[in-house]
């Protein structure tokens, strides 16, 4: 009789576990937190311990993979699933739910048409959902599994993400130029307001006073105000053709600004204070995704078309690992 697949990813944590306690009884190090890498044209996560830079488990979901994130308690990592010529087959316009522990898709969430990424609210309750072809965002409620507001937003919504005090969620719109802000109190949208060209992806500062959104055709930095939702500064990224800002985080302090720069192969470390530009780290092609661990001491870079992950200490602002992922590396999340 045939083990399911659910028995053996139980089976092999039960081994983990067992290592684990023999590690600390001959003074090891436990595992790091792990990272968990969207591959989109292959229908994978890659899941990264990062305490030492080593692949632990592929898991499959199939569709296009693309936004990740982890819920705010770490038990269970969310991707969104939609269509693509190269998809593999699965269920699609969905936000699959993977549990942390075991590593099954545990739930899948009605997400619209088209998502691409998403956000999840402060206890885990809501998901924010970019619909890019209808041009709305969704919020569903978790334990229902209920989509319970559509909001209008802007043209092509992308990039979706939600400030730290969980008050407002930033929608990125790709063909508009706009973000549209939502209240999360309301399920309303409370302002909208134009960016650089192609805007991308946002992150916000820790005291969620600021917020920062990337334009991929108008290369540049985008630096908000979010008392007053409006740009207060534009940053120049470095020129060149190739220069595509996509993927942005800020670090724990807040004092360093990351953004991915895509077909330019590279990351700008931009300093919080005075928006200079303070390194430029080369890594794979076509970097895309960027997450920190939470201690802020490695930043993970996923590369679309190397079919990698670059591993960069913050401190050195130097890469000092790559590891091979699936086909198409696109978003990137930490455990907390």
């Amino acid at each position: 009789m045939g083990i399911s697949p659910s028995c053996r990813r139980r089976l092999k944590l039960v081994a983990a576990v067992l290592a684990l306690q023999l590690w600390s009884g001959c003074g090891a190090k436990e595992p790091g937190p792990l990272a968990y890498v969207s591959n989109e044209r292959d229908g994978t996560i890659t899941v990264i311990d990062t305490r030492n830079d080593t692949v632990v488990d592929t898991i499959k979901v199939g569709a296009r993979p693309r936004g990740v994130r982890v819920s705010p308690d770490g038990r269970r990592v969310y991707v969104a699933l939609s269509f693509s010529s190269q998809q593999t087959p699965g269920a699609i316009n969905k936000i699959a739910a993977i549990d942390a522990e075991g590593g099954d898709v545990v739930a899948r969430y009605d997400a619209g048409s088209d998502p691409e990424q998403f956000a999840v609210s402060r206890d885990g309750s809501r998901l924010y959902i970019s619909n890019e072809d209808a041009g709305t965002a969704s919020v569903t409620d978790v334990a229902s599994g209920r989509v319970i507001a559509t909001l209008v937003v802007g043209v092509e919504p992308e990039g979706v993400t939600i400030s730290p005090d969980g008050r407002w969620v930033y929608v990125t719109a790709e063909t508009s130029n706009t973000v549209s802000v939502i209240d999360t109190g309301k399920n309303e949208v409370a302002a909208t307001f134009m960016v650089g060209s192609r805007p991308r992806d946002t992150a916000f500062s820790p005291d969620s006073r600021l917020a920062y959104v990337t334009a991929e055709v108008g290369r540049t930095l985008s630096v908000v105000d979010t008392e007053t939702h409006s740009v207060i500064k534009t940053v120049e990224l470095p020129p060149g053709d190739n220069v595509k800002p996509m993927g942005v985080v800020v670090s724990n302090d807040g004092r360093r600004i990351y953004v991915a720069n895509g077909r330019a192969n590279n990351i700008s470390v931009i300093d919080a204070g005075d928006h200079k530009i303070l390194a430029t780290i080369p890594v794979g092609n076509r970097v895309w995704g960027l997450g920190l661990t939470p201690d802020g001491r490695k930043l993970y870079a996923a590369n679309g078309l190397s079919n990698d992950v670059s591993v960069i200490d913050t401190s050195s602002n130097r890469v000092i690992a790559t590891i091979p992922a699936g086909d198409g590396p696109w978003g990137v999340a930490v455990k907390p």
